[in-house]
């Protein structure tokens, strides 16, 4: 029997992903549950595993390339079933999240007809008339609104991308050279260096192309900082009286979950309540609308090796104890290192905190999560002497900085607000437990 390999769909808003991997190669054995591939999407890079045990007979989708959710992207020759008919079949696979806790995406298989490569994938699509359908990729749709592309210009527009599809090169040819069609916006190019050419020692400089992961990071950033006015206050804060709950409670903390007890939860816990009593913070610029959340989903900067960082998120933290929150930071965080997270794990952040002290840092200024309007770096904790009541003593110090939108926050409001996280952390109850 041949089981067909189907791109799936690793979140609400993604609409296709790129092959970054295959395991396998054609001819090759696979075992059921056995990692087959690595695909790529705008937020997350996730290992795929086969859902049948056999031997990878075609590869339609090639490392690199992209196809649109739904399509078949391989075959897997599975041996003959007992009472199967003769008649060749095919099986659908389907990869389907286990939720926000979920320790890896599973597959389904249902017998299906052969179908058409593309007849079935699940994309956004833009229509006109009885001219039928194209997929658009959601970058493509956000260049083409901001840039006042109709649906009606998208269709004319021929796709060199697989199967037809509008790429974003696609696209912003067209705007270039659509003449007397309006003159176009100026779209905020990607302002990366390029040496001038034939600058470059062939013996002594190498030339290595950007992984999908850091032409991602590379955009994001790009766009946060072209969207949002930065501006960052420093603080400094006194973390003695929970680095010493930590070194009475960690060793039971650890046997009973799992895993170290770290700073983390308590800042966590301290931004939650701050961000209740200044929710100008918890917001989002919509426009000229400001939107308040009436919840806290926080995400969690986690550094994938050398090589890239991810921001899932910890959803209703604002519900969560400190335990709670605890339990949901290492989650996300071991399934983003593990490539276990989905798309959706990624999406809704409302505040974001980003910990460069484990690399020893002391301070940094971290850029703004977007759409969020602030983010908050912490530093490395350190034993210092400090001048308390006239007195020296040695505490455990670290630094804290907050970078927020000036669009929305003022430096009266930034300023109160990450002193509120500091009042929360120095002043923290030990007597809660776990």
């Amino acid at each position: 029997m041949q089981v067909e390999v189907i791109m799936p769909k690793m979140g609400e808003s993604i609409t296709e992903g790129r092959i970054v991997k295959w395991h396998k190669k054609p001819g090759e054995k696979i075992e059921r549950d056995e990692v087959l591939l690595e695909i790529s999407t705008d937020k997350v890079d996730t290992e795929i595993p086969s859902s049948a045990a056999g031997v990878l007979s075609k590869v339609l989708v090639q490392e690199q390339e992209v196809a649109p959710v739904g399509a078949v992207i391989a075959y897997i020759e599975t041996e003959a079933i007992e009472g199967a008919k003769k008649e060749e079949k095919s099986s659908r696979v389907e990869v389907v999240s286990e939720g926000s806790f979920g320790e890896q995406a599973y597959a389904v298989e249902k017998e299906t007809v052969r179908e058409p490569v593309l007849a079935r994938s699940n994309v956004a699509t833009v229509s006109r008339g009885n001219n039928g359908n194209r997929f658009y990729s959601p970058l493509v749709r956000s260049i083409a609104k901001a840039e006042g592309v109709s649906p009606d210009e998208l269709i004319e527009i021929g796709g060199s991308g697989s199967g037809g599809r509008v790429t974003k090169h696609d696209l912003m040819r067209y705007i270039e050279n659509r003449g007397g069609r309006g003159t176009p916006k100026q779209i905020s190019k990607q302002p990366s260096y390029i040496a001038p050419q034939g600058k470059y020692d062939s013996k002594r400089d190498q030339i290595v192309p950007m992984d999908n992961m850091r032409q991602r990071i590379m955009e994001h950033m790009v766009k946060s900082r072209d969207t949002s006015v930065h501006v960052a206050a420093i603080t400094e804060v006194d973390m003695t009286k929970i680095g010493d709950y930590i070194s009475r409670h960690g060793e039971d903390f650890q046997k009973k979950e799992g895993f170290k007890l770290t700073f983390m939860p308590f800042i966590g816990q301290a931004c939650v309540k701050a961000l209740k009593d200044f929710p100008m913070v918890n917001s989002s610029i919509d426009g000229t609308n400001v939107v308040l959340h009436n919840y806290v989903n926080l995400g969690i900067a986690v550094a994938i090796e050398t090589t890239g960082l991810l921001v899932p998120v910890v959803k209703g933290v604002d519900e969560k104890n400190i335990l709670g929150i605890a339990r949901g930071i290492y989650d996300v965080a071991a399934r983003a290192r593990t490539k276990k997270l989905t798309a959706d794990d990624t999406l809704g952040s409302t505040f974001s905190i980003t910990n460069y002290g484990v690399f020893g840092n002391l301070m940094g200024v971290p850029i703004i999560n977007q759409p969020n309007v602030a983010i908050l770096g912490v530093g490395v904790v350190k034993k210092k002497p400090v001048v308390i009541s006239d007195a020296i003593a040695i505490r455990q110090m670290g630094f804290l900085t907050l970078s927020f939108d000036h669009r929305l926050v003022d430096g009266a409001l930034g300023g109160q607000f990450l002193e509120r996280i500091v009042y929360y952390l120095e002043n923290y109850d030990t007597k809660q437990t776990f």
